[in-house]
């Protein structure tokens, strides 16, 4: 081999190398070495977050008063609202209570919720995480996020906290082909499986529904939202999917399967709620 072919062929054979050497690691050793990657990135994040933060914070101040004047009139209209929400809330909360105490009926789990601030996203084709900022030593006296909890926003279902840190905590978002959940067409009580998909950049997430009954239609004129069915003890039921607009026939003839759209606000959120369970159920 002369030295001008040594010389290319160098680089593939020390990626080789250090390929065969990372097989032979143990296990263990490569989840600590995650781990103390992840919590010595943390401080970094956190600062860029903060200065995120911070950034916004100076570009409202420069903002003129009439436009001060029309985001408080907003905010105040808003809140009436939200209020009136929270009265119905409240009355429909005790009738649930009154009836769980007449029929004897055990209590539904409840949960407390932790709101937390988006530190980065990672929008991979294959994997679409974010990366939030609570962990392990947030939360109060009740303890910190626990791995497994789901997220949501205002419009439905965000995913579910896969791994956690110190400070910071990683969810697996709901359009990543790594979460499945139980759904169900909202009014109906027939579940089926709801999954993830390959996203591209820069486009709407979507999802896939399967075993989907075949007496369900949907079509862009009239599409169906798709809800969390509760099963799995994972999440609560009720919570927004998306949208399907078409159904197809699977391969056997038998379901139905198709393509969900998922809320677009998934792509630029600033802040989500981690859902904790307060008697959470043994692993």
């Amino acid at each position: 081999m002369s030295p001008l072919q040594f010389i290319r062929q160098r680089p593939f054979a020390v990626l080789a190398t250090v390929a065969v050497l990372w097989l032979l690691v143990p296990v263990a050793a490569k989840r600590l070495l995650r781990v103390s990657l992840a919590e010595f990135g943390a401080p970094a994040e956190f600062a860029a977050s903060y200065a995120r933060d911070l950034q916004q914070y100076w570009s409202l101040r420069t903002r003129s008063t009439n436009e001060l004047l029309r985001t408080a009139q907003d905010l105040a209209n808003l809140n009436a609202a939200n209020a009136v929400k929270i009265q119905e809330y409240e009355t429909l909360r005790e009738e649930v209570q009154r009836l769980e105490d007449l029929l004897h009926l055990p209590a539904n789990s409840e949960y407390r919720t932790e709101i937390a601030r988006v530190v980065r996203r990672d929008f991979g084709t294959w994997s679409q995480r974010l990366v939030i900022r609570k962990g392990r030593n947030n939360g109060g006296p009740n303890g910190g996020i626990p791995v497994g909890a789901p997220v949501i926003f205002t419009g439905g279902i965000v995913g579910r906290v896969a791994e956690v840190y110190a400070y910071t905590a990683v969810v697996d978002l709901v359009s990543s082909p790594t979460l499945r959940v139980a759904a169900m067409v909202e009014g109906d009580s027939r579940p089926f499986s709801f999954q993830g998909g390959p996203n591209p950049p820069f486009t709407q997430a979507r999802g896939t529904v399967e075993f989907v009954p075949l007496d369900v239609y949907a079509s862009t004129t009239t599409p169906k939202r798709i809800v969390t069915a509760g099963l799995g003890g994972v999440f609560p039921p009720g919570i927004a999917l998306g949208y399907v607009q078409e159904l197809e026939l699977d391969t056997n003839g038998l379901f139905k399967s198709g393509t969900v759209l998922l809320d677009p606000r998934l792509n630029e959120l600033h802040e989500v709620a981690v859902l904790v369970p307060l008697n959470p159920e043994p692993q």
